[in-house]
């Protein structure tokens, strides 16, 4: 019996020895990253930011798997159902977490649920700009044109959040505006410069060298102050949109049940990255403010903006189903 009970204790010793091996080899194969936007916006941006410096850190290769559509649920579906290891990471936006549980009736995924917050990359405005060929230059002059033409001027935006500042702007305004959804920021951006569509609501930070280049002309921010990159442009509060205060932002998640060693190791290396002063001044030189809070933090920001997004989408009158 006692030699029963000291087998029992090696064995028991030894697999937790294996097990904090395991944990102290994480990682040890190839990362991916799912951004749910194509190429080229600000989700993609900060995503390729963050896993050539974390490939460089840990010394194996991450990749980014760019899954678009859906209002980014194809690619939420895809990172719920991936193995919690913490090989799998998903760039979740507002969109994702906050508001697709008050757009659609059902979910192929729990904004809750599903996912183990790891941390709350960056904020940023969203900006209302227009095509050069739009006579509009200011938001008032815009509002005199849109209620010249109702129901005919349209905006493109490529994900919710920007459809959201619209319909609060259309709220705020009394506005009669289109919204001509796409697939991300980018072909929304594309189509606008092309004038296939005379306005856009799009995160700032894509939106930046498309301003700064003369091919779109920024009306006004969705945040309640002006944007420090675009000192001269006004907020929608200034310009006729009273109490418009709206902030995007992009985040990590793992898929529901990762184990706390690998979400804090995670926490620690991201965090690191994104204050970094090379990442910082890349990010920040777009209009993004970067945050790198804790998992408990970024699971506060989710509670309180679904509510807030909640009540927002209510109001409008928004659903996409």
């Amino acid at each position: 019996m006692q030699a029963l009970r000291l087998l029992g204790a090696l064995l028991c010793t030894a697999c937790l020895a294996f097990g904090a091996a395991a944990q102290d080899a994480y990682p040890s194969k190839p990362i991916r990253i799912i951004v749910p936007f194509p190429p080229g916006g600000g989700s993609d941006l900060v995503a390729r930011t963050v896993a050539a410096r974390l490939g460089e850190r840990w010394k194996v290769p991450v990749t980014v798997d760019n899954k678009p559509g859906g209002n980014t649920i194809i690619a939420a579906e895809a990172a719920a159902k991936a193995a919690p290891d913490g090989y799998t990471l998903f760039v979740a936006i507002d969109s994702t977490l906050a508001m697709n549980q008050s757009l659609y009736s059902k979910l192929p995924y729990d904004p809750v649920k599903s996912f183990t917050p790891v941390t709350l990359a960056i904020t940023m405005p969203m900006v209302l700009a227009v095509h050069p060929s739009v006579s509009a230059r200011t938001v008032p002059e815009l509002l005199a044109m849109a209620r010249a033409q109702p129901g005919k001027l349209a905006y493109a935006h490529g994900a919710m959040p920007a459809q959201v500042a619209g319909e609060v702007f259309k709220s705020a305004t009394g506005a009669d505006l289109l919204a001509v959804p796409y697939k991300g920021g980018a072909p929304a951006m594309t189509d606008t410069v092309g004038g296939q569509v005379p306005i856009i609501f799009d995160a700032l930070g894509p939106a930046m060298p498309y301003i700064k280049g003369g091919k779109v002309r920024a009306l006004a921010v969705t945040s309640a102050q002006r944007n420090p990159l675009l000192p001269e442009v006004p907020t929608l509060a200034e310009s006729g949109a009273p109490g418009v205060d709206l902030l995007t932002w992009i985040g990590f998640v793992l898929p529901a049940g990762a184990d706390k060693a690998v979400v804090d190791k995670l926490h620690h290396e991201l965090a690191a990255i994104l204050q970094m002063p090379q990442t910082r001044e890349l990010l920040s030189g777009v209009g993004m403010t970067v945050v790198a809070g804790t998992p408990e933090q970024f699971a506060q920001t989710i509670q309180g903006d679904t509510q807030k997004f909640g009540r927002i989408i209510k109001a409008a009158g928004i659903k996409l189903d």
